[in-house]
C-alpha cells in the first residue's frame, strides 16, 4: 500500500510539472507571436497577443541623465507595426524567466533591437500576462533602452 501512494504522489508531482511546462510554453508563445508580428508588420496577430487595456512603458535615460517613465499607446505601435516601412524591425529577444501564479504570468527577456540589419539599441522587456477565456494575453510592457552595456 505504502509503495502504490508513493507511485501515485510520483505520477501526480509529473502531472503538475508537464501542466506547468505547457503553461510556460504557451505564455512563451504569446511574446513570441508579438516579435513576429513585428517583424512581420501583422497587425492582426499584433493585435491577438494583447489585452483590450495593453499598457505600454519604457523606462528611459534622458540626455540630462535623469530617468524618465514613457508611455506610449498600444493603437500608436500597432500603427507603426502595420505602417509600411522599409527595414523590418527585428528584436531579438531571449527568455530567461518566466514565472506563473494562476491567471498571472510574468516574463523577462533581454533584447536587442535592429532596424533591418543596423542596430538600434537594447535592453530588457518585461511583459505581465492574464490568463483569459481565449488564452493568455499581454496585458502589461516595460522596457529599458540604451545603446551599449548590452545582455549578451
Amino acid at each position: 500500500m505504502k509503495r502504490i501512494s508513493i507511485i501515485l504522489l510520483l505520477c501526480l508531482c509529473a502531472a503538475m510539472a508537464h501542466a506547468q511546462n505547457n503553461e510556460h510554453e504557451a505564455v512563451k508563445k504569446v511574446v513570441n507571436d508579438m516579435f513576429t508580428a513585428m517583424r512581420t508588420g501583422d497587425t492582426v496577430l499584433l493585435k491577438s497577443v494583447f489585452a483590450p487595456d495593453v499598457v505600454l512603458q519604457s523606462v528611459a535615460n534622458k540626455k540630462d541623465g535623469t530617468t524618465a517613465l514613457i508611455t506610449e499607446k498600444a493603437a500608436g505601435f500597432i500603427k507603426q507595426v502595420g505602417t509600411p516601412h522599409k527595414a523590418v524591425y527585428d528584436e531579438r529577444i531571449t527568455i530567461t524567466d518566466v514565472k506563473i501564479d494562476g491567471p498571472l504570468a510574468s516574463v523577462w527577456a533581454p533584447y536587442r533591437f535592429y532596424i533591418g540589419t543596423t542596430f538600434s539599441h537594447c535592453g530588457v522587456d518585461v511583459f505581465q500576462l492574464m490568463k483569459t477565456a481565449a488564452g493568455w494575453k499581454i496585458i502589461y510592457i516595460v522596457d529599458t533602452r540604451r545603446k551599449d552595456n548590452c545582455v549578451e
